[in-house]
């Protein structure tokens, strides 16, 4: 069934609610754009942001693995950039490649806003497939069309995995960080309230794609679920196959690729 949220839900305490960890069945990414650790973290132009972090966990040593955008987003779903070096679309990066979401046979979901149709291979408007990873799968067959779908509320977050992309303006590529941090301040509610989230089976991570703005490649990753300690911070150095090897972890998965070396967050984030 289908675990669906009214953005008038009460919203309890974000995280903290539980000492021990459940059994987390429901992981949700949100992916945002080109911004370092430093203008999103404790930055006075994204006060949302400021106070997710206190509510509740933090990495302070996450990196992203290479520029430019996509190959970044395959590494966070498949564990691998496969030697892409550009933000190619589809048809330049066509990938017969087990990923994140050939393993989880159709419990996955994409939710791409500003998308104009399902599994859209074409960049248009405010829409990027570059941020879109599960179109470059070619194995995926019709399960894209049905489970890589336009964003759209009340989320539907009863899947597995669900990946949520904003466009380019909301993801802070193409517009100023205050304007991602307002966005995210409407999303990550809606999670918190969603049932699933209530039940305790539920963690959602936010985290950047890329830095653009110094060679470490330092970006932030959030941690929200109900044993997350509020105010966590953990500086364990972690990239985006740490994030997918935790993904997989937490749902039971084998590990792709890079996953299979990197370090787990599930340990040091009470998950």
């Amino acid at each position: 069934a289908a675990f669906t949220v009214s953005p008038r839900a009460p919203l309890p305490p974000p995280c903290g609610g539980r000492t021990r960890p459940p059994r987390y069945r429901h992981v949700v990414v949100i992916v945002m754009e080109n911004q370092g650790f430093a203008q999103v973290a404790d930055a006075p132009h994204a006060p949302y942001l400021a106070r997710l972090g206190r509510a509740c966990g933090l990495a302070t040593d996450y990196h992203a693995v290479t520029h430019p955008s996509l190959p970044n987003y395959l590494a966070l779903t498949a564990g691998s950039t496969f030697g892409i070096v550009d933000d190619g679309e589809p048809q330049s990066h066509p990938l017969a490649a087990a990923s994140l979401f050939s393993q989880l046979h159709g419990d996955w979901r994409a939710l791409e806003e500003s998308m104009p149709t399902a599994c859209d291979r074409v960049t248009q408007g405010s829409y990027a497939a570059r941020h879109n990873p599960a179109v470059y799968f070619t194995n995926l067959g019709a399960a894209c069309r049905r489970h890589d779908v336009p964003l759209r509320y009340p989320l539907d977050l009863g899947a597995a995995f669900t990946l949520i992309t904003p466009n380019i303006c909301n993801d802070m590529h193409s517009c100023p960080v205050a304007v991602g941090s307002r966005w995210l301040a409407g999303i990550v509610p809606r999670i918190v309230a969603s049932r699933p989230y209530r039940a305790g089976t539920l963690v959602a991570f936010i985290v950047w794609d890329e830095s653009d703005t110094g060679p470490s490649n330092r970006v932030a990753a959030f941690v929200v679920a109900p044993s997350v300690p509020p105010g966590l911070r953990v500086g364990t150095r972690f990239t985006h196959y740490a994030l997918l090897r935790t993904v997989e972890q937490l749902l039971g998965l084998s590990r792709l690729r890079a996953a299979r070396t990197a370090p787990s967050m599930v340990r040091p984030f009470h998950l």
